[in-house]
């Protein structure tokens, strides 16, 4: 076991192509610690996690090997739900509380708490859903659903100099990321199990918790590239508005999307220069700035130099 490659050549596809392993990460150890575990039990040299969480804190954790490392970014798009416990410092009425719950959900102002690892400025983020469950003296078990990046802990204590009490967290939990829920995760015995079945001969369950990058680029826009532009996208390029087939569904400034070639292959991620309306009728200059490349330019190498044309000799 360890970091020795898995012999399954189901598996090893799999992780040739990418592929994301969702975890339920115990309290404990931190999110680069259950990363290194799970780079070890899949026998590869890479492994990446998006969305840390703190070694208190349990719940879903993705990782991706192979290409898929070039995919998290995309996953740190996805809104995220927590349920979790916080406690007010002095006595909260009912019809306070349901009162400020209201109003933190939709758009708050939030700035990153000091050991955080990004900068610290003031930012806007969405609370999509905020719900107590249940509430015993001065604790309330709660549900909240919002945006990717925002701070739970620093919600709490929000919540609690709003009511002019004060608050901490006391137990967190993430649930959900996007469309996936617990149901989708494996625990770290339940995947170090299913590895000594597969080094036993069995790789099925293996392969079974391997999550295609498909499953997680399907959740974006996708924008269809015409033939000329795929091979374009491919070698690197940015995507002007002539290389757009179709696009999915509508898409706004800055939001991140999947470009692929016609017969549904990702060939890159990119972000939205424009709106998607706004983008179908701008006649020069690039509509989305790719960033990552997925697909094996080489397989695109006949389609881009025929579109190019031959070079032309100078005239003597």
């Amino acid at each position: 076991m360890g970091t020795t490659p898995i012999a399954d050549e189901r598996v090893r596809e799999r992780i040739a192509a990418g592929a994301f392993v969702l975890v339920d990460k115990p309290r404990g150890p931190s999110s680069h610690q259950v990363t290194a575990w799970v780079r070890d039990l899949m026998g590869v040299p890479r492994a990446g996690h998006a969305g840390t969480l703190d070694p208190n804190v349990s719940g879903l954790l993705w990782i991706g090997v192979g290409p898929g490392l070039k995919l998290l970014p995309m996953l740190l798009e996805l809104p995220k739900r927590y349920v979790g416990v916080l406690e007010f410092h002095g006595e909260v009425a009912p019809r306070d509380l349901a009162r400020v719950i209201a109003e933190f959900t939709g758009p708050i102002y939030q700035t990153p708490p000091v050991r955080s690892a990004v900068r610290r400025e003031r930012r806007v983020r969405r609370i999509h859903r905020l719900a107590v469950i249940e509430t015993q003296g001065p604790s309330v078990l709660f549900d909240v659903r919002a945006d990717s990046g925002t701070y739970i802990r620093t919600l709490a204590v929000d919540l609690g100099d709003a009511l002019g009490v004060g608050a901490h967290m006391v137990e967190l939990r993430r649930i959900g990321t996007g469309p996936f829920t617990e149901k989708d995760s494996v625990s770290l015995s339940e995947l170090a199990d299913a590895r000594v079945l597969a080094d036993q001969g069995d790789a099925s369950h293996l392969l079974g918790l391997l999550h295609p990058i498909s499953e997680v680029w399907r959740e974006f826009p996708q924008v269809v590239l015409r033939e000329g532009a795929a091979g374009a996208v491919a070698h690197g390029a940015n995507l002007a508005r002539g290389g757009i087939a179709s696009i999915s569904r509508p898409f706004s400034r800055e939001a991140r999307v999947a470009l692929v070639d016609a017969s549904g292959t990702l060939v890159a991620t990119g972000t939205a220069l424009y709106d998607s309306a706004e983008a179908m009728k701008v006649s020069r200059g690039w509509v989305i700035d790719s960033d990552r490349v997925l697909a094996d330019p080489e397989l695109y190498r006949l389609a881009w130099r025929e579109r190019r044309g031959p070079k032309t000799q100078p005239q003597s």
